[in-house]
């Protein structure tokens, strides 16, 4: 509408006044004739109006801004045929402006518009009711009101209109409302698939288009994947992948195909008629990255059933994947990655891709794109499951360290799986050890950290799977990993903690990680996760009993108890029972204590001399070094300092020199500050006097009862019941405190020894010249010796050979005599 426009009013019948010439100069005054009593001028006013809107959309604006929809909004049900269908045209072309849409919906025009759409209107009124439903239809609001006021069965009706535009504008407006799934169900029901179907043969591409976007989202409903086959749909899908002038329609036509491979009862009737082979070939020679794409994400889906796999690899779907991955498109490599990961769980699929696309995928690896590495890793995760021909193709192709580099990697997905390949991995030893050598577990230590539970799951897993190695084991207690570890045993996911619990239980395999791991609390939160029926699992009962059993020390001093499996070695100490919630000190801290009239810590230690001599050489060779090599640099330092300071009297050089030396010497002690435990020589010589004697004896008995008066005798000999009271072996034992001025007593140093003494040394002694025993600790400083024997005669009752039976040995009062367990006798003898 230009600035003056000028109206003629049609010749009136002969019945009514002379024709009227209206001349207009702004679009207030057209608006204002929205209100005019006369038809002809409305029909006239709504015309102008509807030429002035088309022109843009700040025209658009401004009739919103003059008040012109309101005045609209009641002529749209107009008597007059004319002015509704001019007021409708206007309507149509103005709810393009996010404004006037706003306005629409508070004005609720879609009920209005709906009743436009009788079969008996005109055209053009379809067109426009269509076109502004189109547009409104973008919001949520608009969509429930459509579908509730019962719009579904006019637009579905009208997408077989013979005007392109009614058609376009109905399908388009479908299309917006099938995004809830409620609309879908009911254009199902209204039978809208043969008329979607129709419109794919239309010459206009646009509707074809539209027509197979609406069919791609309701054919993600079974149902309405039959109708579709029904409707020979399937054929009309496929031709239009064959026809090369519809190539803009391949990617919806392929959208669509891939939702109905899902069904297996339709990827069968693809199969039967050629359609799946031909569907394969045409995705493996195009090279549009948006149909390639498109094609990896519907074998994807189809790939989710188990029969729809085993049709897939009949028709060699691997081959077709496989290219995939080698295309440049970051986009089609990941779906290809998830295809592959789908198809893999059919044996003959993963066995094709074991055989050609593992190397791919490891190439895949080093991706400078993120998701193009998830996706690769987690297809190599599910290849390499429980298949040891696929790990050997991942080591083959040189995968290893491009695994353990993405354990580093940005996304939580691409370290679980990495973690997840390189556990798999790890169940054949050659790559196991290759693997270790790539530096797997300080590699894990990061992971670990985690707060994302899968890739906790997974790095506690692959620490279970490489802790198997002692190296392994130093590896990650020098990176730091045992910490972050014994964390994830906090977490209430059953299914990290399992596995952490696992991984601690592999790890304290061995003394140095056991203890280490006991010092971080793992024990505290163990005996904590096992006191719960909810939290406690078969690993963290067999990872606390793995712990004490590598850290001796400290599973007497809470167990109070030692199996004939668990072998005293020396480092050994007891410093009796400890109480809950108390800190378990090392022996080094122990030794550290001042002296107190507490309860001695009794070691063992009875390391062979030539052992104790290469410490010794080692420690004076060091200190050798201090003396005389330090010096000598201190010479070279102080013959610099000398020549600097020319000139100065010969007393302040040497106070110099005196300085720079005790400065070096401070420096080589502190670096040299460690402590060392006493040998026990004498304990020594015990071992090696028994060794010679005992184990020739004949039977284990003979072994047994020798021993025990070989302990007694060093021990103080045997002592009288009721003279128990004056054997003043606590005085002895202080003495020998006193005299080392430590509260860490050896236990060749104990010469009058009590019940728990001679336990203990029976024990020590036992475990070195091969006799099976336990050690247990009992109240008011009471231990003993448990040990299986069999009866005398080598048969039992009927020829049958007897189980063993347990005794306790008399170590204090008839040294040697074996007291049934469980007699009156055995039970005197732990509490007396």
């Amino acid at each position: 509408m230009g600035k003056k426009v000028k109206k003629e009013v049609e010749p009136p019948p002969k019945d009514v006044f002379d024709p009227l010439w209206i001349e207009s100069k702004t679009a207030a005054t057209v608006v204002l004739m929205l209100g005019s009593p006369e038809e002809e001028v409305l029909a006239k006013a709504c015309d102008a109006l509807y030429k002035f809107a088309s022109k843009g959309d700040e025209n658009k604006v401004t009739l919103l801004g003059l008040g012109a929809v309101e005045h609209l909004y009641k002529l749209i049900s107009h008597e007059d045929p004319i002015v509704r269908r001019n007021a409708i045209m206007v309507f149509g072309i103005m709810a393009s402006n996010h404004d006037v849409k706003k306005l629409l919906r508070e004005l609720d025009v879609t009920n209005s518009l709906l009743s436009q759409l009788a079969p008996e209107e005109d055209v053009v009124i379809h067109e426009f009711a269509t076109l502004c439903l189109a547009h409104m239809a973008v919001e949520y609001t608009t969509k429930v009101q459509i579908f509730e006021q019962g719009g579904l069965e006019p637009l579905v009706r009208l997408l077989g209109s013979p005007d392109p535009d009614v058609q376009k504008n109905s399908v388009e407006c479908i299309y917006l409302l099938v995004q809830d799934f409620q609309s879908r169900a009911a254009v199902r029901a209204l039978n809208a698939i043969p008329p979607l179907l129709e419109l794919l043969r239309s010459e206009y591409p646009v509707i074809q288009l539209l027509a197979l976007k609406t069919l791609e989202v309701i054919s993600k409903d079974r149902e309405t994947r039959i109708i579709l086959g029904e409707n020979k749909g399937l054929d009309c899908l496929l031709k239009i992948l064959e026809t090369d002038e519809f190539s803009d329609l391949h990617v919806e036509a392929l959208a669509v195909l891939g939702n109905c491979l899902e069904d297996v009862h339709t990827l069968q009737l693809i199969q039967q008629t050629g359609g799946l082979k031909k569907l394969l070939s045409f995705v493996r020679v195009s090279t549009v990255p948006d149909i390639q794409e498109n094609a990896a994400k519907a074998i994807t889906k189809a790939a989710y059933d188990s029969e729809n796999r085993k049709i897939l690899n009949e028709e060699e779907v691997e081959k077709c994947l496989i290219n995939l991955l080698e295309t440049d498109n970051d986009g089609v490599k990941v779906a290809a990655s998830q295809a592959i990961s789908a198809m893999c769980e059919n044996l003959a699929s993963k066995r094709a891709f074991g055989l050609q696309g593992i190397p791919q995928l490891v190439q895949l690896l080093s991706s400078d794109n993120e998701e193009v590495k998830e996706a690769a890793v987690t297809a190599l995760a599910n290849l390499t499951a429980a298949s040891p021909s696929n790990a050997s193709a991942v080591a083959e192709a040189e995968g290893i360290e491009p695994l353990v580099n993405t354990l580093n990697a940005q996304r939580d997905g691409a370290i679980a799986n990495a973690a997840t390949v390189l556990t798999n991995l790890a169940m054949q030893e050659p790559f196991r050890v290759k693997i270790q050598n790539c530096g797997i577990m300080s590699a894990l230590a990061e992971p670990l950290r985690s707060t994302d539970s899968q890739v906790q799951s997974k790095a506690a897993l692959a620490v279970a799977a490489f802790g198997c190695d002692a190296d392994a084991r130093t590896e990650l207690r020098n990176a730091g990993g045992l910490g972050p570890l014994i964390e994830l045993l906090h977490t209430k996911n059953k299914e990290v903690r399992r596995n952490a619990c696992w991984a601690v239980m592999v790890c304290a395999s061995d003394e140095l990680t056991a203890i280490e791991l006991c010092r971080l609390g793992a024990l505290d939160i163990l005996e904590e996760i096992n006191l719960s029926p909810g939290r406690k699992n078969n690993f963290s009962e067999a990872a606390l009993e793995k712990l004490l059993d590598n850290n001796l020390s400290q599973k007497y001093s809470q167990m109070g108890y030692l199996s004939s499996s668990n072998i005293i070695t020396d480092g050994f100490y007891d410093c009796g029972q400890i109480k809950p919630g108390v800190k378990f000190s090392s022996l080094e801290e122990l030794s550290m204590q001042e002296l107190t009239d507490r309860r001695a810590i009794i070691f063992i230690n009875a390391k062979p001399r030539e052992d104790v001599l290469a410490v010794e050489e080692k420690a004076q060779d060091s200190s050798y070094e201090q003396t005389v090599l330090s010096p000598s640099l201190s010479r070279k330092s102080s013959r610099e300092k000398a020549r600097k300071g020319k000139g100065k009297k010969e007393e302040d050089k040497m106070k110099e020199v005196t300085q720079i030396i005790s400065k070096v010497q401070d420096e080589i002690n502190l670096e040299n500050l460690h402590w060392i435990p006493p040998p026990d020589f004498i304990l020594l010589d015990y071992i090696n006097d028994a060794s010679k004697t005992i184990p020739a004896l004949t039977t284990t008995r003979e072994q047994v009862v020798a021993l025990a008066q070989f302990v007694a005798d060093k021990m103080g000999g045997p002592i009288e019941r009721d003279k128990l009271h004056d054997f003043s072996w606590e005085l002895h034992i202080s003495e020998i405190e006193f005299e080392l001025k430590c509260n860490v007593v050896p236990i060749g140093k104990v010469k009058k020894g009590t019940f728990y003494h001679r336990a203990l040394l029976f024990k020590v002694i036992a475990d070195r010249i091969g006799v099976g025993c336990s050690l247990v600790r009992g109240e008011y400083n009471r231990a003993w010796n448990e040990v299986k024997l069999v009866d005398d005669s080598p048969q039992g009752i009927a020829g049958l050979l007897l189980p063993p039976q347990e005794y306790i040995v008399d170590l204090m009062f008839q040294p040697g005599f074996l007291m049934k367990q469980g007699s009156a006798e055995a039970d005197q003898y732990k509490r007396i």
